[in-house]
């Protein structure tokens, strides 16, 4: 169903807001991504306050990254066979009731290492189940001619939530602690929950030609194999993951050990990075159609590895904020470009399945984050820090030579790529 729309922005990416499913669905990610960012800060904040190690800080990442990394593929093969929208209503459903369940832990002062750890892996395997159903959704509810425009949206729902996630982290925890933090990131899934019961689940289910999840599985891989276009996209993604997630996973060493103010400064560097997310996202929904994706995404791969170098070195805090600024935009710009290029080549069949293997792009972070945490621990965390930004360099310039012969430099994220050249 539509709605009227200012003639303005009928030419830009808000235009998808004509269509109810997607108001919904994107009010849902609102509510949910909240959550997510305060969740995954939370949960870093708290180890680093029970354990004061820089390698926990990297294992909590891992456990939360690494069934991501394991079983999206699979995920993505539930996608292509049952209702995405059920599924994801699922999902969200065991995320309040595990993030609440930590709220309880942290309140009764049972809450140790392992149970972070653990939690963590919960939520991790849920994200592998959620995130195929729930990439795979955006192209079902709006025309393929807002494709495009409702995934940029959909990414200010992740720059939004990266301001407001990390604001709630540090009023909390000082007045109503930790506990107090876990039950707002619950009531936020609660709510996510609430508006997906809103959505219709007639649409949201494909016909599969898979008889069982295993032969779908290895549909998914021949069907990606003859896609080079698209393995070129996933294959930066992961290189990028692997290298570009030592700012997130290394926050909380610099803001206690570089600027020794703790969740303060913490929570303004997470801040700084959310505002460049937003404006970044802002930016390419304004763009429209003029976006060149493989542009962008070299721009984006070479800027953020450099962003890494300088931060790094910095040790005035007003200066490491508009870095982090940078950070945020460039890796909003890189997800957002991935995620467009892949959901518009690829056939509605196989969307689930693929968009799980694109995943990898996020679950190579858990390995990264484990990196990342040895190396601060073995040395430091700016010696860390400056080698994921070298090598997220390096990998950009080499698999980015196949993403310009792919695509071109000039490429609109349209159907006349050649998804087999």
């Amino acid at each position: 169903m539509r709605v009227g729309f200012p003639s303005i922005l009928s030419g830009t990416s808000y235009s998808a807001f004509r269509f109810r499913e997607y108001r919904l669905f994107w009010i849902a990610a609102a509510f949910s991504n909240i959550g997510m960012w305060s969740l995954v800060y939370g949960r870093l904040f708290l180890m680093r306050s029970l354990t004061g190690s820089e390698l926990m800080l990297g294992l909590v990442a891992t456990a939360n990254l690494l069934p991501v990394l394991i079983f999206s593929m699979w995920g993505g093969v539930l996608a292509d066979r049952f209702n995405r929208l059920k599924i994801v209503r699922f999902t969200r459903l065991m995320f309040a009731v595990v993030t609440l369940g930590t709220g309880v832990l942290i309140q009764s002062g049972s809450i140790e290492p392992w149970h972070i750890l653990t939690i963590s892996a919960v939520t991790g395997t849920l994200l592998a189940f959620d995130i195929p159903s729930r990439s795979a959704m955006v192209a079902t509810i709006v025309p393929k001619e807002h494709l495009a425009g409702a995934i940029a949206l959909y990414s200010i729902v992740f720059g939004a939530a990266a301001i407001v996630g990390p604001i709630l982290i540090e009023p909390l925890v000082s007045s109503w602690g930790y506990e107090g933090l876990f039950y707002i990131i619950g009531t936020s899934y609660v709510l996510t929950v609430g508006t997906l019961m809103m959505m219709k689940t007639e649409g949201h289910k494909v016909a599969s030609t898979s008889r069982t999840a295993i032969q779908g599985l290895l549909q998914g891989f021949s069907y990606l194999k003859n896609q080079r276009s698209i393995s070129a996209v996933i294959l930066l993604g992961v290189t990028m993951g692997l290298f570009g997630s030592s700012f997130d996973t290394l926050l909380p060493v610099f803001a206690d050990e570089i600027y020794e103010t703790g969740l303060d400064v913490g929570g303004r560097l997470l801040l700084g990075a959310g505002i460049g997310g937003l404006i970044a996202t802002t930016a390419i929904t304004l763009i429209g159609k003029r976006v060149r994706p493989a542009l962008y995404l070299l721009i984006a791969g070479l800027g953020l590895g450099s962003a890494q170098l300088i931060f790094s070195r910095i040790d005035v805090i007003a200066v490491a904020v508009i870095v982090a600024g940078f950070i945020g935009g460039f890796k909003v710009v890189l997800g957002t470009m991935n995620t467009t290029v892949v959901q518009t080549l690829v056939d509605e069949e196989f969307r689930g399945r693929v968009m799980s293997i694109n995943q990898l792009t996020w679950g190579a972070s858990a390995l990264g984050g484990l990196l990342m945490g040895y190396m601060a621990e073995r040395f430091d965390a700016p010696t860390a820090m400056t080698l994921g930004g070298a090598i997220a360099i390096l990998a950009t310039i080499l698999v980015g030579q196949r993403l310009v012969r792919s695509f071109g430099i000039g490429s609109k994220p349209r159907q006349e790529y050649d998804s087999t050249d």
